[in-house]
């Protein structure tokens, strides 16, 4: 949903002059990446069709929104033209960049879902829908907003593209975020890392939430922004240099090797973290990606880089054998670089793919199953939407079943979490759990790599404080039915007794 006025009206900014130009460049751009993407997949026919309807799509935005224009005076129709075209730089299909191009259509004029539906078909009908806010007269502002989450997240369930659309829309408004008044500012900035940060990590689109991340933050701590960038700027001259100097010698023994690799800077965005670890020098805000073709390749680059340099002991991590939790899938080391300190991530082209665009890379394995089971559970608890739960998720730890299985945990999980997400007859029968061989009560918390064993009771002895010691959507919804269900026992048992 974009920042607007939905008229040109007295008071307001005049418009900006409609830049013609502009607007055919991206609608070029975005015709071209889906064609490139998508163009293969598709007989002649069915690419015909399509880019027909990409441009019925085009005119019915621009006409529907053509008195409207944005708080700062910019036509209307640039925001989801825009929103349109980070969708199709991220994979994006062409009924998800017709939604893109129709999201606002339906909240802001006339048009309405049924005349979407019947002029582009069900999926995109239900695309914009998920992009729709809910609109209930009975409801104040703060109940319709959690109403329009439970709406997303239910809908993104059966199509987790709506969910990503809700994405690139969000980017646009934190760009171009300026003409609104400071209080509306961070609000937006909240909202957009409470709930839509977290929600990018758990499709795998990490790039995406950092994103959305440092747009946020660039709201809500202004100032330290700008200290934390002046910052950057001037170790980025201090180390100009060095770090070509590195570059080069990196790539030189490579291609010796014959590896085609790319070798590529990248400077840490503003966070609250990467804010606190600037005195630690250039390592903690400075990554040096290389990319090659294949997976084997990537273990050959690493074992050449450590022969040029010294590795730090202890900061190795292998994310292409075992990926993280959000499948993020990469090499990282740190070396001692002559005199800088510096971090790598070696990974493949194809990888990086997946890295940058998550559930939308084309080819990248996505465990729905855990993202619907974490989204029915959001959506199933106390308040209209667990933005806790949701916050506890995106921080990972990985434990082992006896079998050695890998299962992914929030961090600060207890071994009743645990128990849970193996099966909720386990859960509910839990007695005790022996971790890494030692026992330990259900409220033990775990660390990452630890090997948990649950020991079981013939009946289940859930009690009311184990909901001070579950953290996971899953175990503490499993913990309020059964006990609920054993209230309702109590009663019923009481009236037979009374009658």
């Amino acid at each position: 949903m974009g920042i607007t006025d939905k008229s040109a009206n007295p008071g307001q900014p005049a418009p900006e002059p409609y830049d013609e130009r502009r607007e055919q460049r991206l609608i070029n751009e975005i015709m071209e990446l889906l064609v490139t993407h998508h163009g293969g997949s598709l007989s002649e026919d069915a690419l015909d069709l399509s880019i027909d309807s990409l441009q019925r799509a085009i005119s019915t935005a621009r006409e529907a929104h053509r008195q409207q224009v944005r708080k700062s005076g910019e036509p209307y129709f640039f925001h989801p033209l825009r929103v349109a075209h980070l969708a199709a730089r991220h994979w994006m299909d062409f009924a998800s960049v017709m939604a893109a191009l129709l999201h606002d259509v339906v909240e802001d004029t006339p048009t309405t879902l049924d005349e979407i539906r019947v002029h582009f078909g069900e999926e995109v009908s239900l695309l914009v829908d998920g992009l729709t806010k809910v609109d209930d007269k009975l409801l104040s502002r703060e109940a319709l907003k959690q109403q329009t989450y439970r709406k997303q997240l239910l809908l993104a369930v059966r199509d987790v593209r709506v969910l990503c659309l809700k994405f690139w829309d969000r980017i646009d408004n934190l760009q171009t975020i300026g003409a609104l008044n400071p209080h509306k500012q961070s609000l937006i900035a909240e909202e957009t890392r409470t709930i839509y940060v977290p929600l990018a990590q758990h499709l795998g689109m990490g790039r995406v939430a950092i994103d959305l991340d440092a747009l946020s933050l660039n709201i809500l701590y202004s100032t330290r922004a700008r200290r934390y960038q002046t910052v950057v700027n001037d170790m980025r001259r201090r180390h100009e240099a060095s770090l070509g100097r590195i570059r080069s010698e990196i790539h030189n023994i490579l291609e010796h090797h014959k590896l085609n690799a790319t070798v590529i800077d990248r400077w840490r965005p503003f966070s609250i973290a990467a804010a606190r670890t600037t005195a630690r020098g250039l390592s903690s805000l400075y990554t040096l990606d290389i990319l090659v073709d294949r997976t084997m390749d990537a273990y050959l680059a690493l074992g050449l880089l450590h022969r040029l340099y010294a590795p730090i002991p202890g900061k190795l991590r292998d994310h292409i054998h075992a990926p993280s939790q959000f499948g993020y899938q990469a090499l990282k080391t740190t070396v001692q670089a002559r005199e800088l300190r510096l971090r790598v991530e070696i990974t493949t082209r194809k990888l990086s793919r997946f890295n940058e665009a998550g559930v939308l890379a084309p080819g990248f394995e996505f465990r729905r199953a855990n993202f619907e089971e974490l989204m029915r559970s959001l959506s199933e608890g106390e308040s209209a939407f667990d933005t806790e739960s949701l916050r506890l998720a995106s921080a990972s730890i990985q434990v082992y079943t006896p079998k050695g299985e890998v299962r992914s945990l929030p961090e600060g999980s207890s071994a009743l979490d645990f128990a849970f997400t193996i099966h909720e007859q386990l859960g509910l029968h839990a007695s005790r759990a022996r971790i890494n061989g030692k026992i330990r009560q259900l409220k033990a918390r775990l660390m990452d790599g630890d090997q948990v064993a649950i020991e079981t009771a013939e009946h289940p002895v859930v009690l009311p404080k184990w909901l001070e010691w579950a953290i996971t959507p899953r175990a503490r919804n499993n913990i309020r039915r059964y006990l609920r269900s054993k209230v309702r026992q109590t009663t019923g048992r009481k009236l037979s007794d009374d009658n």
